[in-house]
C-alpha cells in the first residue's frame, strides 16, 4: 500500500488489550504458597485496587447469554480453572475453586499520547485489571483501551510505540527512540494522574548501574501501585520483577471499511507491531511474505478472492502479538456481543491470558531454579540446607502447576483450539516447559545421589563404630559382668566408677567416628589378600593424616543448572 492509500485509511473502531506478566517476590522467606492478593486486600492507604466479583457469584438474573456462550467455549478442566465451581466460589480458596482473583482500579479514564509528530491521541481505557495466581508467584497486568475512527497509519504508531516498559535506547536528541513522546494517565475529571518518563536518560543509565535490573517508566510503576518494583527505592510489600522483553505483549482489534484494502506488507507490519509505512516499503522477499501468512495467519474467514465482507476477517498470531482484522459493517465481526468483537474481548483474552500465563509460570519457576544455584555454597552447610528446601519446594511447585495448570487442550470448538495451539507454538511453551522438566528432574537426582551419598556415609561410620565396638564387647563379656565387684557400694563410689567407665568409652567412640572414614578404608586394606603387609601398615598409618579441604569429592549440582538466569 502506498503512503497516500494509508493515509486514506481509516480504522473504524480500535481496541487494544495489553498483557504485562510479572514476577512477584516472596512476602515471607521459606513459605510455598505466597498469598499476594491477601496482602493486598490488607493494604488500605492509597490502594485503588478491588477484587472483582464475577458474573458466577451475583444476582442470576444478571448472568447474560454471553456469559453462557464463554462459559461453555471451554472444556470442564478448563472451566474449574478459570471460573471455579460451585456457588462457593466468591468465599472458598483450594483446590476445589477457581485459582484466579482478579483486582481492578477504576480511577483512570483514559490514555493521552503524544505522538512523535506532535499529534495528540486520546483512548479510552475500559479495564484495568490484576490477575493473580493461587500458588503460582506471577501476576498479569491486563489493560484494555479503546478509540473510533482512527487513521491506520496513526493505529500503526500507536501499536508500535504504545506499550513499552522503558526505552531501549535515545536518539542524538535526548528523546527515548521507538517509544511516544508522553504517555499520560487522565483521571475522570480530566487531571493528569500520571506521565511517562521516557526522556530522563540519567535515571534509567544510573538504575541499570546500580542494580543491574531496567527501571520502569513512571506511569507504569504509578498504574501497578501499591506494587512496588523489587530493584527500586520504592517501599512496598508487594514487590515484582520483569520476566520478558520491554515490549508488552498485545492483542489488537481493528475494524475497517474494507480489510481487502490492507496490503500483504500491511499485514506483516500489523502481525510484528512494526512502525507505519515511510514509503520505502518492506525489504521482505515473497519467500518470506509466504512463510509469514502460512505461520501467524489464520485465515478460516478470510477470502479476497470472493471480495465478500461476510468473509473478510483474519486473524494473525505471532506469540507477542494477536491481530484481528475485519470488517465494521459485518454483524458477524463487529456486534459487540454474538460478534467477533465480543468473543476478541472475552474467550480470545482468556486463551492469550492462559497462553502467556503458562509462560510467565514456567520463567518464573526456571528463575528460581537458577537463583537457588547460583546461592549455593558447597563449603557452608547452611547453604546446602537452603539450596535443598529451595529445590524441594520448586519440585513441589512444579508438580502441583503441572497437575492443576498446565494443559494443551482448551475447547472442542476449533477456533479457540487452532488459536491457542498457534498462540503456544510461537511463545514456545511446550520447548520451555520441556526444558524446565528435565531441569527439575536433573536437580531431582541431584538430590537422591546426595542423600544416598550421606546415608551410605553414615551406615559406614555406624558399621566402623560397631566393628570396633564389637572387641570391647566381646571382651567384657568374655571376662563376665563382675570384674570389679562394688556392688554394695555406696551409690556414690558406683557413679564414680560409672562416670571413670563413661568418660573413657564416650571419647574413644567419637574418636572412633571422627576416624570412621579412614578406618573403613584400612578395614578395606586388611580385608583384601592381594595387599602386601606394607601397604597395610601404610593404610593404617594413614588414619592420623591431616584430612582434605572440605568439600573434597562432594557431588556437583548438575552442568545445566549452572547456566547464566534468562
Amino acid at each position: 500500500m502506498s503512503d497516500t492509500s494509508a493515509g486514506k485509511l481509516m480504522v473504524r473502531h480500535f481496541r487494544q488489550i495489553l498483557v504485562w506478566p510479572l514476577q512477584l517476590m516472596p512476602l515471607r522467606a521459606g513459605d510455598q504458597v505466597q498469598r499476594h492478593f491477601a496482602a493486598l486486600d490488607q493494604i488500605d492507604a492509597d490502594n485503588p485496587w478491588r477484587e472483582v466479583q464475577d458474573e458466577f457469584t451475583g444476582d442470576p438474573t444478571q448472568f447474560q447469554e454471553r456469559h453462557y456462550r464463554e462459559f461453555v467455549t471451554f472444556l470442564p478442566h478448563v472451566q474449574r480453572f478459570l471460573y471455579g465451581q460451585g456457588r462457593g466460589s466468591s468465599t472458598l480458596r483450594g483446590y476445589g475453586e477457581s485459582p484466579i482473583r482478579v483486582y481492578r482500579r477504576s480511577d483512570v479514564a483514559a490514555i493521552r499520547m503524544t505522538c512523535t509528530d506532535g499529534a495528540i491521541v486520546d483512548l479510552t481505557i475500559k479495564h484495568v485489571d490484576l490477575h493473580f495466581f493461587f500458588d503460582v508467584d506471577v501476576v498479569i497486568l491486563a489493560l484494555e483501551v479503546f478509540a473510533d475512527d482512527l487513521p491506520f497509519a496513526r493505529v500503526q504508531e500507536i501499536m508500535y510505540r504504545f506499550g513499552r516498559t522503558f526505552p531501549s535506547q535515545w536518539d542524538a536528541d535526548g528523546l527515548a527512540s521507538h517509544c511516544m513522546r508522553r504517555v499520560q494517565w487522565i483521571g475522570f475529571g480530566g487531571e493528569v494522574l500520571a506521565e511517562s518518563d521516557f526522556d530522563n536518560r540519567a535515571k534509567y543509565l544510573a538504575h541499570v548501574c546500580e542494580h543491574r535490573a531496567a527501571c520502569v517508566g513512571a506511569h507504569w510503576e504509578f498504574l501497578l501501585q501499591p506494587l512496588a518494583q523489587h530493584h527500586s527505592e520504592r517501599e512496598g510489600v508487594i514487590r515484582y520483577r520483569q520476566l520478558e522483553y520491554h515490549r508488552l505483549p498485545k492483542m489488537t482489534y481493528l475494524a475497517f471499511d474494507d480489510p481487502f484494502a490492507l496490503s500483504r506488507e500491511d499485514f506483516v507490519r500489523l502481525g510484528l507491531a512494526a512502525q507505519p509505512d515511510d514509503g520505502s516499503g518492506l525489504h521482505y522477499s515473497d519467500k518470506t511474505l509466504d512463510e509469514f501468512e502460512r505461520d501467524h495467519c489464520y485465515d478460516r474467514f478470510w477470502s479476497p478472492a470472493r471480495h465478500d465482507m461476510r468473509a473478510s476477517t483474519r486473524m494473525i498470531c505471532t506469540g507477542h502479538a494477536f491481530v484481528m482484522i475485519g470488517c465494521h459493517g459485518v454483524p458477524f465481526y463487529a456486534d459487540g456481543e454474538t460478534g467477533l468483537l465480543g468473543q476478541f474481548r472475552h474467550q480470545y483474552f482468556l486463551l492469550g491470558l492462559v497462553s502467556h500465563f503458562h509462560r510467565a509460570a514456567l520463567l518464573m519457576l526456571s528463575d528460581r531454579l537458577v537463583v537457588a544455584v547460583s546461592r549455593l555454597d558447597i563449603d557452608d552447610p547452611d547453604s546446602i540446607r537452603h539450596f535443598k528446601r529451595s529445590i524441594r519446594q520448586s519440585m513441589e511447585i512444579f508438580l502441583r502447576f503441572n497437575h492443576r495448570y498446565w494443559f494443551h487442550e482448551v475447547s472442542k470448538q476449533s477456533v479457540a483450539q487452532d488459536l491457542f495451539r498457534l498462540w503456544n507454538r510461537h511463545l514456545g511453551n511446550d520447548a520451555l516447559f520441556a526444558e524446565l522438566r528435565e531441569e527439575v528432574l536433573d536437580m531431582g537426582h541431584y538430590l537422591d545421589s546426595d542423600d544416598a551419598r550421606r546415608q551410605n556415609d553414615t551406615v559406614l561410620r555406624l558399621t566402623v563404630v560397631t566393628i570396633f565396638g564389637l572387641i570391647g564387647t566381646i571382651v567384657t563379656g568374655f571376662l563376665g559382668m563382675n570384674l570389679i565387684a562394688e556392688a554394695d557400694q555406696p551409690l556414690v563410689r558406683k557413679l564414680i566408677y560409672f562416670a571413670i567407665v563413661f568418660l573413657p568409652v564416650t571419647a574413644l567412640t567419637l574418636y572412633t567416628v571422627q576416624k570412621s572414614r579412614a578406618l573403613s578404608e584400612f578395614l578395606d586394606a586388611m580385608s583384601d589378600e592381594r595387599l602386601p603387609l606394607a601397604r597395610k601398615v601404610a593404610s593404617f598409618l594413614r588414619i592420623w593424616r591431616r584430612p582434605g579441604p572440605i568439600g573434597a569429592g562432594r557431588v556437583d549440582v548438575p552442568a545445566r543448572m549452572r547456566r547464566r538466569p534468562r
